[in-house]
């Protein structure tokens, strides 16, 4: 019996039995198809090699699938340089879709286009971890009509591993791929460094486009997203302005305050019990966060201490101490100046990690759960250690949640910088007008006018009296705000929500409500 025959019959008498079985799956592995021989130029013209590549935006979007109601995404490694969100707006807006869903892991000052799109109906909901400038002025007064969810790093992976925030169309710039989608951050001219965020949307988006500014030969390497995950390519003339990643929140400080503030931050670390051989650290954004590794360097030296490791958002100061051998490795989710961005080409034990390796709290293994001390900043905390990182004292979003309470419950030792008052503004609150992190997971606020201890951590209050610092008790610090500011009037709100905030596991922990006007 030929060959082709006895194929044949192999296939027909398992379709028979497949039509006999019970159970899909069973019906399925039962139903094979004979093999059909055609020419190599016919398999080859079915794959070309230059497939993804496309046209115009506009192409590109189409072979998408995009359609009305979907969920599209973006990253921020760019943050406040970021391109990419508008032109694709304006671009998908042009098109005629509507009611789309936006899922940005974070919306800067930049993204104010998105007032229109908005307004017209374009975007209808959106998922991010946070909100800056106009955009963020007109949420608060009730722009969109459904609140805007806001989550936290991890907590974003965890809402797309979910199913709740299903990507149908990631739309992600990189500064260099080639033409299968082999891409990183930190090869070309628009350098950003991490593409952690990135990688989770390259995941698990259903499509995943990349819009990139040059075309390197084929295969582009090292690798943040891989060929096997990329579906469409476009080639555009820019995707963000590299030189305004390192800005705002992420910038290193000359303020005599904020120094005050982190040389106080890092005598706390090294008295606290966790300054020891392989300790690691992670500082989040803000000027006073950021400058505490400057205070630690010497120490380090003079006791003969190297960290383990750096976390989170990576520094050209931390890059410093790495290279000086003072931080034996970098694990960086998004790299916060140029510096950083650049180090990830040169020095091997500078590691990408995406933010599920970062974050998640369902993660099998989340980095945050390995941290030994984290520096954080705060628009207000209460008297009950509670943070809001999201609201001005006006009612305003004008923040983010970040990883802020992904770290903060993670790491051993939680602190807090903020200076007492802003001016006229008190730090120190009776009660944080919006709640991102709990204060259960905060264990000390460093300021300029004194130390508080979580009463949760009694250990932590006696070591560090022990080495002959100072501690008092927030209320203490709150009575001394109220000296100096007077007791603030109460914001107005109305009874509309314009946002929820989810906490890292997806719970609602609080609510932002529209601004009342005047």
């Amino acid at each position: 019996m030929a060959r082709q025959q006895r194929v044949t019959n192999l296939c027909n008498s398992l379709l028979q039995q497949a039509e006999a079985a019970d159970g899909e799956e069973l019906k399925a592995a039962l139903k094979l198809i004979p093999f059909r021989d055609t020419s190599k130029a016919n398999l080859q013209s079915k794959k070309p090699r230059d497939k993804k590549l496309c046209s115009s935006l506009e192409d590109t979007i189409r072979r998408s699938g995009l359609q009305d109601g979907m969920t599209i995404s973006f990253h921020h490694a760019f943050r406040g340089g970021d391109l990419t969100v508008n032109l694709v707006m304006a671009q998908i807006a042009a098109m005629g879709f509507k009611n789309l869903t936006l899922a940005s892991s974070s919306l800067a000052e930049c993204h104010s286009p998105l007032i229109e799109h908005i307004r017209n109906g374009v975007v209808t909901k959106i998922y991010t971890s946070g909100l800056r400038g106009p955009l963020a002025e007109e949420i608060s007064r009730g722009l969109l009509k459904e609140p805007v969810h806001v989550h936290s790093h991890g907590g974003r992976v965890n809402l797309v591993e979910s199913g709740e925030l299903s990507i149908d169309v990631a739309f992600l710039g990189v500064p260099a791929c080639d033409e299968f989608g082999n891409a990183n951050g930190f090869t070309g001219k628009a350098c950003c460094g991490s593409l952690g965020y990135a990688r989770v949307d390259a995941e698990y988006a259903k499509t995943v486009v990349l819009l990139t500014e040059e075309l390197r030969p084929y295969p582009h390497h090292p690798l943040s997203i891989c060929q096997d995950q990329v579906d469409l390519i476009i080639q555009i003339d820019r995707v963000g302005d590299a030189d305004k990643i390192g800005a705002d929140a992420t910038r290193m400080t000359s303020n005599p305050r904020e120094l005050l503030i982190a040389r106080r931050a890092a005598e706390v670390i090294i008295n606290s019990g966790y300054f020891k051989q392989g300790f690691s650290l992670q500082t989040g954004t803000g000027g006073a966060s950021l400058a505490v590794v400057r205070f630690l360097e010497n120490k380090m030296r003079s006791q003969n201490i190297t960290a383990g490791f750096a976390l989170g958002g990576i520094t050209a100061a931390m890059v410093d101490l790495h290279e000086k051998g003072l931080i034996e490795k970098l694990l960086d989710v998004q790299s916060f100046d140029s510096g950083a961005a650049a180090s990830l080409a040169r020095n091997p034990n500078h590691v990408e990690i995406s933010a599920n390796q970062y974050a998640n709290f369902t993660s099998k293994g989340a980095s945050v759960d390995h941290l030994d001390v984290v520096i954080l900043s705060a628009l207000e905390i209460d008297t009950q250690f509670n943070i809001n990182v999201l609201t001005g004292s006006d009612g305003v979003i004008r923040g983010a949640s970040g990883g802020h309470c992904d770290t903060a419950a993670a790491s051993k030792l939680s602190i807090i910088v903020a200076p007492l008052v802003r001016g006229r503004i008190p730090t120190i609150v009776e009660q944080v007008t919006t709640m991102i992190t709990p204060g259960s997971s905060i264990d000390i606020l460093v300021t300029d006018h004194g130390i508080a201890v979580n009463p949760a951590r009694p250990e932590l209050a006696e070591k560090l009296q022990k080495a002959g610092m100072q501690i008092v008790s927030i209320n203490d610090l709150y009575q001394r705000a109220l000296v100096l500011t007077g007791k603030p009037k109460p914001i107005e709100f109305t009874d509309r929500v314009v946002a929820v905030v989810r906490y890292r596991d997806g719970s609602v922990i609080d609510v932002v409500n529209q601004i009342k006007e005047s």
